[in-house]
């Protein structure tokens, strides 16, 4: 079943895709403890790092040095799909979907401390997800995408109502997708825990100072 809650998550679930990366591993490092400082700065306490396509060693060497360049003490770090690259990097947590490991493999790898998430992209599947040992569900899409590719069609407004229905009040729920700062607080109100954001964030001019707009509209 769905833990009880205690990771106390944000409202703000920001998700750095490597598609917003360099690819020459000189420039990539420059970049990522460029965007680490200034996040930092900006408020950031919690991050997911997304990399579907790369080597194993490729996601390892950003994971250690986001993690290097982020400490424990302050931001929460997951990692999404590769459990044993989270836990070789000191990550805090993993997001995993189907096809990857269940989400109680990902816990007993990771500890019983760490952060566990996975997603439902569906009412059915929104209640498979509650019996798993996670802590939060991201579910959607809620609007038109094209950061993260999927066949999915929206739930809007009217659909975040439904899941938080469906999934109960205690239930940490993740509105993921298509979302932007306007949209954001009534997606929150209708009953999200929290919002997903990617593009909205990182393909800004500048992230940090997004961020830290993001942060202030939704406190």
């Amino acid at each position: 079943m769905m833990l009880p809650n205690t990771f106390s998550i944000p409202r703000l679930y920001p998700i750095l895709d490597a598609g917003v990366l360099p690819t020459h591993p000189d420039a990539r490092a420059v970049f990522l403890t460029r965007q680490s400082r200034e996040l930092l700065d900006a408020g950031l306490t919690l991050l997911e790092y997304r990399n579907k396509s790369a080597s194993d060693a490729e996601v390892f060497a950003d994971a250690l040095l986001l993690r290097s360049l982020l400490p424990s003490s302050r931001v929460h770090l997951v990692l999404d799909d590769r459990v044993d690259i989270a836990f070789a990097a000191a990550f805090d947590g993993v997001h995993v979907d189907s096809g990857d490991l269940p989400p109680a493999v990902a816990r007993h790898i990771l500890g019983p401390d760490s952060i566990v998430g996975t997603s439902a992209s569906s009412e059915a599947a929104l209640t498979e997800a509650i019996s798993q040992p996670v802590d939060y569900i991201s579910f959607g899409p809620i609007f038109p995408t094209t950061t993260k590719q999927t066949d999915v069609a929206p739930i809007g407004i009217d659909g975040v109502r439904r899941f938080r229905s469906l999934a109960g009040p205690g239930a940490t729920l993740v509105a993921a997708a298509g979302i932007t700062l306007e949209t954001a607080p009534a997606i929150l109100d209708a009953g999200a825990s929290a919002v997903a954001v990617s593009a909205a964030i990182f393909r800004a001019q500048h992230p940090a100072a997004e961020l830290q707009r993001w942060l202030a509209t939704l406190a």
